[in-house]
């Protein structure tokens, strides 16, 4: 059987589902972008984060990355507030306790400059008296909107968060709202995987 690969690079306020839930009616979904029947969803991004989003209609590999078990690595663009110290970055690296649960050790590093993304669609909101930073972090796990609970328990709250990477595969030249297949060296990234 030939299976589906796509990555999407899904928008500010967009479900990570094809069918709207009766809480958010108004909500775009995966369906206002993606017309390739039968593929779902590898894992979620929230309502208000960007970013790669994977889907298949392979089940095992499906199952495989989103089973917290395999650990696979995820890299988000985050868009803190204020200035993150040393010591902030450090305990991030450690893992921090977020609703009782400690979060496995992460990679979180200052990036040198601002990603090259484009302006979310409505900006965030701006201060110019507090300044902004911009970190990378991987996560081999992912816990419900963890990446904001654990910038927000080191005192630097999440502005804007991009999921930038799973594993191997990155958004690379896409913009909000589109999609593509896999090229045949991406497939063999997730083979590796299952």
């Amino acid at each position: 059987m030939t299976y589906q690969y796509l990555l999407f690079y899904k928008p500010y306020n967009v479900l990570s589902q094809f069918s709207a839930s009766e809480d958010a009616t108004s909500a775009l979904t995966l369906k206002a972008f993606i017309p390739v029947p039968e593929v779902y969803p590898v894992g979620r991004l929230d309502r208000d984060s960007e970013g790669l989003m994977l889907l298949t209609d392979d089940g095992r590999l499906q199952h495989r990355l989103s089973d917290p078990r395999y650990g696979h690595p995820r890299t988000y663009w985050v868009q803190v507030e204020g200035d993150p110290t040393a010591a902030a970055l450090a305990q991030l690296r450690q893992g921090v306790v977020i609703r009782g649960y400690r979060t496995r050790p992460c990679e979180a590093n200052r990036l040198p400059t601002e990603p090259p993304l484009p302006p979310r669609d409505p900006p965030i909101r701006y201060r110019q008296s507090i300044p902004t930073t911009w970190i990378a972090m991987t996560l081999r796990e992912g816990k419900n909107r963890q990446v904001r609970r654990m910038t927000a328990a080191v005192g630097y709250p999440t502005l804007r968060l991009v999921r930038w990477a799973i594993g191997d595969l990155t958004l690379g030249s896409l913009r909000p709202g589109e999609w593509r297949s896999i090229s045949p060296d991406e497939q063999r990234w997730l083979r590796t995987m299952v």
